[in-house]
Order: structure tokens, then C-alpha cells, then sequence
């Protein structure tokens, strides 16, 4: 395996394959005071101001989200094998690689994740792709049904919120709630098409769950 040290890592990052596919078909957030004729001290209307706080916080939570990553190692490592559908990890030293059981089948699909985890244990675990649950899953169980549904990746690292990148092995949240304030806070920052994009991710998850 190759050691990776990557100071702009934030989300995660990785590569995968598709050959596999085929087997298994400055108020710093605070309001401004207003006067009674609803006009904040700077003579900005109350609504601009209000916006702007929320801006504000909205800024201060994405930076909160990137210094938590940032904070974590930046070191992980690229393990790879045969026929894999993707090999990376993230800001927490998480390495792992994906790649179909030998067992997997189109009606039970199963993927298999090995490499360390956060602490540097080496780990091997059969995913079942059916059992996935978005709204409490673990990365790992995420990364894994995102090779094998192909979904989209923002920017070809990760379809998953940023906040994903400091997740351990087995930690555990609700996705789409992470996806929501992922998308909140993109909205709130005018970013437009980072907010779309995540819309899409966080849809194609939900359609995953309703098939079931």
C-alpha cells in the first residue's frame, strides 16, 4: 500500500472502477439592532441584516465543518486489489478498499471493505448492500452503496456532505439530515450549484431507501 499525505483533503478522497459494476447489474452572527422604523444602526433595511447574520452562520458552521476535518491527520492510506470499485479514506487516517464478495449476488448484493481503521487496526467486513440504512449508517456502509449505485461525485471524490470526512469506522448518523444542513448552508452561502448537487446525492439515497 502507498502512503498519501494530502493537506487539501476535506471530504475524503479516492478512486474507483466500474469493471466490477457489471457482475451485480462581519456581525459574526449576531442580528443587527433595529429601530423602531425597522432600519438596522449601519441604515441597511432589518431583512438584509437578518440575511446576512444568517450568512454569517451559515459561513461559520461550513468553516466549523472544514477545521474539524482539517484538524483530524491528514494521512491514510491506498490499499488495492484486484477488481476494485474504489480505494481511498479520510481525514481521520479511515483506509480502506471496496470490492464485491466472491458470494455476491444481483438479489443480495455484497461488498467487501478491508483495510485500517481510524487507529490504524486493520479491519475486514461484508457489507450488504440491501441492509443499508442512509439515516444510520456508517461511512464505510455509504462509501459501499455509493460504488454500487454509481451515484454522481462532486468534484469525482465523494457524493457524501463534507462532514462525512471525519467520520471513524464505526460511527454512526443519519445522512440525510447531514444532507440537508449540507444543503441549508450551501443556500445560505449562495452557492447555487454545490446546493443542487447535494440535492441530487441526497435524492438519489432517498430512492434507494423507497425501493426497498
Amino acid at each position: 500500500m502507498e502512503e498519501m499525505n494530502r493537506l487539501d483533503l476535506l471530504q475524503g478522497s479516492g478512486c474507483g472502477s466500474e469493471r466490477q459494476r457489471g457482475r451485480n447489474n462581519k456581525n459574526n452572527g449576531r442580528f443587527e439592532k433595529m429601530n423602531i422604523n425597522g432600519i438596522g444602526t449601519t441604515g441597511h433595511p432589518a431583512w438584509q441584516s437578518a440575511r446576512k447574520a444568517q450568512q454569517n452562520m451559515a459561513g461559520k458552521s461550513f468553516v466549523a465543518q472544514v477545521n474539524n476535518v482539517a484538524g483530524t491527520p491528514k494521512v491514510y492510506n491506498i490499499f488495492s486489489d484486484e477488481d476494485m470499485l474504489w480505494t481511498g479514506g479520510n481525514g481521520t487516517g479511515l483506509s480502506y478498499y471496496l470490492k464485491y464478495a466472491e458470494d455476491s449476488t444481483e438479489d443480495d448484493p455484497k461488498i467487501i471493505a478491508k483495510g485500517v481503521d481510524e487507529n490504524g487496526d486493520e479491519f475486514e467486513k461484508t457489507i450488504h448492500i440491501n441492509e443499508i440504512n442512509p439515516k444510520s449508517a456508517t461511512v464505510v456502509e455509504m462509501r459501499a452503496l455509493e460504488a454500487h449505485m454509481g451515484v454522481k461525485k462532486l468534484g469525482g471524490f465523494t457524493s457524501l456532505p463534507m462532514e462525512a470526512g471525519a467520520m471513524g469506522l464505526n460511527d454512526r448518523t443519519d445522512f440525510m439530515d447531514m444532507f440537508q444542513k449540507q444543503i441549508g448552508d450551501m443556500k445560505l452561502l449562495l452557492q447555487k450549484k454545490t446546493a443542487a448537487y447535494y440535492q441530487y446525492s441526497m435524492q438519489a439515497y432517498w430512492d434507494f431507501m423507497n425501493k426497498k
